[in-house]
């Protein structure tokens, strides 16, 4: 537009100023620019962990945007009627935003940009989110991928457009309207008392998340492929819970991994390969939405798994009370920090799926309450392709067996000595803090006895083949 009405620039799941092609369209469009934020439906229904932490990168772009002499308006409520509301008190003439891709958010932003247009309202949405939009990954059929290697080879020399400068100036309003306090939101107010000890793990932030890759980049991606796997190593990135928030952008990550490649580190190919693999589960997500809630292969929509969440077994595993050091050790990680390591996150999958027969569904709606760095389509992607019920899945037969899995990737016991804290004469600061973070209601004590396992592991696994061997492919 060539006027100078005012500007909305709706903030989502892009808390960044750089590397952010909706922000820099608004900010070149000539008029002032009114940055917001929208605590809609989707945002109250979101997960208590992962809300909790949207907040603070709300707060923490608050805080960006202030230093660029602009301000970051807060509004609850339905997100159309609160644009509505924010056009008719600044005669705004354009919404600019960036697109996300699961169904929720996809139906909202539809109807939004629907609506604007009715009022002659330009409604701009824009690339960010995603290396590669959905609809511009094809196969040579010119059908979407359902396996992730041949994607990865599709894309891997994919030229992708240049990175963009966080904007030099944001042109701001005569007159600003009225906003939210964060703090009325209560964003962590379902946390209850473990959010203290959460909020402590978490690393906020554009500049944060930037020196993390950095640091990444220049100590660690040259072992990423040989040292990943093993939980009590320190050998990833942490980057999934800035990326959760748009606190960085996948292009600049991608950018780093591709000169660390170039300089020849060895992990870096290996590093960019999982960077895809998200690209891949939203791939997934945007073609066969029901990913995010029903079996993606319909024949097993008839797999006798349990579904009843107040079984003995599954309150166990919610607990990390399994008997299985290695899964109870993850799943106190998660609850302590917000987040799992992948390996772990495999492994408690499987063991939930396979050993204990759940339903994904029922661990895949437990990590989306429990992870700071919860996101959508790879929760999704992760646990159906563990279950065997997803695409590119793990084959039927394999069954992780948490004990040898400890024997192979946490020798020493540093992981599991880390989170458990019973049997202990001394045990470690995080191991003691589940204790703190946890429901009084689940009544539970470092001074317990550690327990005996609730399934025998063999006995696990051949009834799960038995199970399984109808749903092979």
């Amino acid at each position: 537009m060539s006027d100078n009405r005012p500007v909305l620039m709706w903030f989502r799941r892009d808390l960044r100023l750089s590397d952010h092609p909706a922000l820099t369209a608004a900010c070149n469009s000539g008029g002032p620019v009114i940055p917001v934020f929208i605590h809609d439906e989707i945002v109250e229904t979101t997960g208590a962990a992962a809300r909790m932490r949207w907040g603070m990168s709300i707060e923490a772009l608050a805080k960006s945007l202030e230093e660029k002499g602009s301000k970051l308006i807060l509004r609850k409520g339905n997100a159309l009627e609160v644009l509505k509301d924010l056009i008719k008190e600044t005669g705004a003439g354009v919404v600019h935003w960036s697109r996300l891709y699961d169904p929720a958010c996809r139906e909202r932003d539809t109807d939004v940009k629907s609506a604007l247009k009715d009022m002659d309202i330009e409604a701009e949405s824009h690339s960010g989110h995603l290396l590669f939009e959905p609809w511009t990954v094809e196969t040579k059929d010119g059908g979407f991928y359902k396996v992730y290697t041949p994607m990865w080879n599709a894309v891997k020399g994919r030229e992708l457009p240049s990175q963009l400068s966080a904007p030099s100036n944001i042109p701001a309003p005569d007159s600003w309207p009225k906003s939210d306090k964060l703090d009325d939101w209560n964003m962590d107010v379902d946390m209850r008392r473990g959010a203290d000890i959460v909020k402590s793990y978490q690393v906020v932030g554009e500049t944060s998340a930037r020196s993390r890759l950095s640091s990444f980049t220049a100590h660690r991606i040259e072992t990423y492929k040989e040292e990943r796997d093993y939980p009590a190593i320190d050998a990833g990135s942490r980057l999934s819970e800035n990326l959760t928030y748009g606190e960085i952008a996948p292009l600049s990550i991608w950018y780093a991994g591709q000169r660390a490649r170039d300089e020849g580190k060895a992990g870096a190919e290996h590093f960019l390969k999982e960077l895809v693999w998200r690209e891949f589960a939203y791939h997934l997500i945007y073609h066969t939405p029901h990913i995010t809630n029903d079996n993606w292969r319909e024949k097993w929509n008839d797999f006798p798994w349990n579904t009843d969440e107040r079984k003995k077994e599954v309150k166990a595993w919610k607990q990390g009370r399994t008997g299985e050091p290695f899964v109870d050790a993850a799943m106190r990680e998660m609850y302590v920090t917000g987040t799992m390591h992948n390996r772990s996150r495999m492994i408690v999958a499987s063991y939930l799926t396979k050993h204990l027969m759940t339903h994904w569904d029922v661990g895949m709606r437990w990590f989306e309450d429990c992870l700071t760095d919860w996101d959508p389509a790879s929760n999704a992607l992760g646990w159906q392709w563990t279950a065997g019920s997803g695409p590119d899945a793990a084959p039927y037969f394999r069954i992780y067996n948490p004990a040898t899995q400890c024997d192979k990737f946490d020798e020493n016991g540093t992981y599991r000595d880390t989170w458990i804290a019973e049997g202990r004469s001394n045990p470690a600061k995080e191991a003691l803090q589940y204790f703190d973070a946890i429901p009084e209601r689940w009544n539970m004590s470092a001074d317990d006895a550690y327990p005996g396992r609730i399934i025998d592991l063999d006995e696990g696994r051949q009834r799960a083949l038995e199970a399984y061997q109808g749903y092979k492919d």
